[in-house]
């Protein structure tokens, strides 16, 4: 850790996880003392159950639980004692607890996330009727995990998680990668992080500053960021999500920045918002972000929200309520910029230095299988495969279908009897995509066995259609190629 000592500094880290180790506070110890059920519920924040679980119980954990997950108000002799040799005047004034009608509450976030202690700012919900402030840091909600399920899980030597927060991507890194950046431009946030490391026992580099400037002129194997990616004026309220820069500028700014960042191989992963501007293809304005970077790219959207909804979802998300004066100025900024809707997904580029790099920019709403990480590791592998190999290595390899890999057929009735309309090649886990395809790729899926050279299969299907070899090959050359980027089929 840095000189970022964390809200209790590292004598009272120390004693704060000596408590909640020695009452085991922890998912295990939890789960164990209130129920397998009462812990799937307290995930949803449904608590009924666990405050009946330990209703009246006034030992270390009961008392935890009672204060830090079901957010309740406890005598302040019994939240001491589960304490044990933290002291509760240090407690008060690092905002760890504080004192409420009946005793005393949490002050922050203090949440069981897996294996880890996360430490953050309370959620609005905890707090109703009061807005965020500006310095608002958000603990583990759904687009940190949303990243750190998409994120590549594989051995590496440096990592950045640009703009850490609490420290929620940091803690992922922590499992597969040596050495650990994490900056942000709150020092609020710094602080949370900091004391997330101490408390899992991890030691990460904080560095405070705006976007890039922390780490300018270095490079890194790996780099993550759950970035302030909220598309407005440029008009900065809350930290969390503000920029400071108009439009999708951000993301733009750090896909830019993608070659300067990267060493030779390196990701760079990170959620955005984009806007779709009248006229004008979504695809080709994010592609057109990492132009001249040599990066190869995949972007998978995810959603696509109108600017109504929009301006409504986040006054929402920071307990802003309805302010009609401020949606207006919102609205009309859209307008102006001609902005028809916003785009949310997962940018993930990958710094090879290719003059031609890969560029794939696509919608992904169907459902998807955890982890999506593993999915964007093993679509930049069959890339590479797929790169390596000319029309003649294509031909010669020896491909076979996807496990689960379903075709369905759409018939309708006729004079005739049932006429096949359409025919759909259907992945059933993973990404779970659905392409439809003619009955002359069926002939050419089915006969995939993984031992059958394709040049065989295209062979027969030469010779069945009358058709020139050559002519099929070339034709038929394209369509396999995305069956396997698709991971439809296996070389």
């Amino acid at each position: 850790m840095t000189e970022q000592q964390g809200i209790l500094g590292r004598a009272g880290l120390d004693q704060l996880r000596d408590a909640l180790v020695d009452a085991e506070f922890t998912q295990a110890g939890v789960a164990a003392r209130i129920g397998p059920e009462a812990w799937a519920a307290a995930e949803h924040e449904d608590f009924r159950a666990t405050l009946a679980a330990t209703d009246g119980a006034d030992d270390p954990l009961g008392v935890l639980v009672r204060v830090f997950l079901a957010g309740q108000t406890e005598r302040e002799e019994t939240v001491a004692a589960a304490l044990g040799r933290l002291p509760l005047p240090q407690a008060l004034a690092s905002g760890l607890l504080e004192r409420a009608e009946g005793g005393l509450r949490a002050g922050i976030d203090l949440d069981i996330y897996g294996d880890w202690w996360v430490v953050a700012d309370l959620p609005a919900a905890a707090r109703p009727g009061r807005p965020l402030p500006a310095d608002h840091v958000l603990g583990v909600g759904m687009a940190s995990m949303t990243l750190a399920d998409a994120t590549i899980r594989r051995p590496v030597g440096t990592a950045l998680d640009l703009g850490t927060g609490c420290g929620v991507q940091a803690l992922h890194l922590s499992e597969h990668v040596e050495a650990i950046t994490a900056t942000d431009l709150s020092e609020r946030a710094l602080r949370f992080a900091a004391t997330t490391a101490h408390l899992n026992g991890l030691s990460w580099e904080l560095l405070s500053g705006d976007m890039l400037a922390p780490v300018a002129s270095r490079r890194f194997d790996q780099v993550v960021s759950n970035p302030p990616f909220v598309v407005g004026p440029g008009v900065t309220t809350h930290t969390y999500r503000d920029s400071g820069r108009p439009g999708d500028g951000v993301c733009a700014e750090l896909a830019a920045a993608a070659p300067r960042l990267l060493n030779p191989g390196g990701t760079l992963q990170y959620l955005a918002n984009w806007v779709h501007v009248a006229g004008e293809e979504w695809s080709e304005r994010v592609a057109g972000w990492f132009a001249g970077t040599g990066c190869d790219l995949w972007v998978i959207q995810r959603e696509v929200t109108e600017p109504l909804d929009y301006v409504r979802l986040w006054l929402y998300d920071a307990a802003e309520g309805h302010d009609p004066q401020r949606a207006a100025a919102w609205l009309d900024w859209f307008d102006r910029n001609k902005i028809e809707a916003i785009g949310f997904g997962l940018i993930s580029a990958r710094y090879s230095g290719s003059d031609d790099p890969i560029v794939v920019c696509e919608d992904a709403f169907q459902r998807l299988d955890q982890p999506v990480g593993a999915q964007v590791a093993a679509w930049f592998d069959r890339q590479d495969q797929l790169s390596a190999v000319d029309l003649e290595g294509l031909l010669d390899l020896r491909l076979r279908t996807a496990p689960g890999l379903r075709l369905r057929q759409d018939a309708s009735m006729s004079p005739d009897g049932w006429a096949v309309d359409r025919q759909v090649l259907e992945l059933t886990d993973g990404m779970h995509w659905a392409e439809e395809i003619d009955p002359l790729i069926v002939s050419l899926v089915g006969g995939c066995d993984g031992h059958t050279p394709l040049r065989e299969l295209v062979a027969l299907l030469a010779a069945a259609h009358e058709a020139p070899f050559e002519l099929l090959a070339l034709s038929l050359a394209g369509i396999v190629r995305h069956l396997i980027t698709r991971g439809l089929l296996l070389p």
